[in-house]
């Protein structure tokens, strides 16, 4: 908590990732690729999906859309505005636009891990329950799940932004990071914090490592079952089925882990910079091409589309 005098803050200084002006105009193209592979990628999954019915009944796929749809939304919270201050140099948001991308980032963040979740606990009732999948994976228990995955987090978002807007600040009013993220606006803060530090450390942890440990029970019995697997190619298989959404899911979990749980990250805020940077735009940008490249339904699907809409 910050003792500074309390001022009155209409809008926000984002420090951003370089004081020198020529070193932002370099990061510029970078930035602006790295978001146009993100949208390309995860718009193409999503309209590949919706376009096959075949993909689009298929549990893991649908929620794969899902997964598009988060990713899409979550780069499109930060990334823009990023793109906004390095051309304009005025590196400003507004306080009701910082508060609105704290909810947006919180909620579509969060989101994420409950459907990675989501695709976990498909893929244990794929290779765990194999005779039951289509009973067990329904329909109605896929839009449960999403539902589920977009509500909870919905709430959870809508927490932090309120007791985010009760806080005071100290001029000058400039956020030591790229966005408005939780811990670096409570650094400029002049209020009492210990409510939010609390809520941090107990429904924040939850939140974060409810479905983190949902994914490792369920791996722990599929990899269980895996092992049990008599023939190799049958083991091969089903670790294929695996392979893209362990990806996924270490590198979502490895990167907030380290922007929201290494310790003295006060010390280190350049580092943390480029690790939120990492985690809010490389990761949005990599997971359709993890799903995609190596993945013969998916190019099976493209090939259909293609067939049936342009011969």
């Amino acid at each position: 908590m910050n003792h500074r005098n309390v001022t009155p803050v209409s809008e926000f200084l984002l420090r951003g990732f370089s004081s020198n002006p020529e070193v932002e105009k370099l990061l510029l193209p970078f930035f602006l690729f790295i978001y146009l592979l993100t949208l390309l990628g995860n718009i193409t999954i999503i309209l590949l999906i919706h376009a096959d019915t075949q993909l689009l009944q298929t549990p893991m796929y649908f929620f794969l859309s899902h997964l598009a749809v988060a990713d899409l939304a979550f780069a499109s919270t930060v990334t823009p505005k990023v793109l906004e201050n390095i051309i304009s140099r005025k590196k400003t948001i507004s306080y009701y636009g910082c508060l609105a991308q704290m909810f947006a980032n919180i909620h579509i963040g969060n989101a994420d891990s409950y459907l990675l979740a989501s695709m976990a606990y498909d893929r244990y009732v794929a290779i765990c329950c194999p005779l039951n999948y289509s009973t067990i994976m329904s329909r109605k228990r896929c839009l449960q799940l999403a539902t589920a995955s977009w509500t909870i987090t919905m709430f959870h978002a809508t927490l932090y932004t309120y007791l985010m807007s009760r806080v005071e600040f100290c001029d000058p009013g400039e956020i030591p990071h790229f966005y408005c993220d939780l811990y670096p606006i409570l650094d400029i803060s002049c209020s009492d914090s210990r409510v939010i530090d609390l809520v941090l450390l107990t429904e924040g942890v939850v939140e974060i490592l409810g479905p983190f440990v949902l994914i490792i029970i369920s791996y722990m019995f599929i990899f269980y079952t895996i092992i049990r697997i008599p023939s190799a190619t049958g083991k091969r298989k089903a670790f294929s089925t695996c392979g893209s959404h362990i990806c996924v899911v270490v590198m979502y979990f490895g990167g907030i882990s380290f922007v929201y749980f290494k310790p003295n990250s006060n010390l280190a805020e350049r580092q943390d910079t480029w690790a939120a940077m990492v985690y809010n735009m490389v990761n949005p940008m990599v997971n359709p091409f993890i799903y995609t490249l190596r993945n013969n339904e998916m190019k099976a699907a493209l090939k259909r589309v293609i067939k049936k809409h342009f011969h």
